[in-house]
């Protein structure tokens, strides 16, 4: 599934159909000019960026009940925010965060409507993070000394051994 300009285009067979999906309670269409160029889809839900109030913002899409989901607390006028992946139960969200120059992956929960840092430790740049079915396991591209890897994070930010010799 993909949102682009017109909307969400779903597969069909071997073409695919735009979507056009409703307005929300606030009166804010999925639809619109200003699209993401990766949205994450986990079970029901869709979870994208834009800018559509004049400001980088994360979206949760519910494509079951079709109606944007309200996430209080996440979208801070200081922080750019990328790459959102959703868990499929849509409590958990984790993006990429810049402030002040510096990028973090951010876990925000959806039921405690609260956001905090996984890698406030972490020294380097951080890109693409993904977030396991259940929302237990965040892995992301992290950049120390010029050099892209991979981490685990467990969602209380500690790191998880990676097999650097897996059978």
């Amino acid at each position: 599934m993909v949102l682009g300009l017109g909307g969400v285009v779903a597969s069909c067979g071997d073409r695919p159909r735009v979507l056009n999906l409703p307005f929300g309670d606030s009166g804010i269409s999925v639809n619109s000019p200003y699209g993401e160029q990766d949205p994450a889809v986990a079970g029901r839900y869709v979870v994208y960026t834009s800018d559509r109030q004049g400001s980088q913002a994360i979206y949760l899409f519910d494509l079951v009940d079709q109606r944007p989901i309200p996430l209080p607390g996440l979208n801070r006028f200081d922080t750019l925010a990328a790459d959102p992946a959703v868990s499929e139960d849509g409590r958990y969200i984790v993006f990429v965060g810049i402030r002040d120059g510096r990028s973090q992956i951010y876990l925000y929960d959806r039921i405690a409507q609260r956001t905090r840092s996984l890698t406030s430790n972490l020294p380097g740049q951080v890109q693409h993070p993904s977030i396991s079915a259940d929302g237990s396991t965040v892995a992301f591209g992290v950049n120390v000394g010029g050099q892209w890897d991979i981490a685990v994070y467990d969602r209380n930010g500690r790191p998880l051994p990676i097999a650097t010799n897996p059978r």
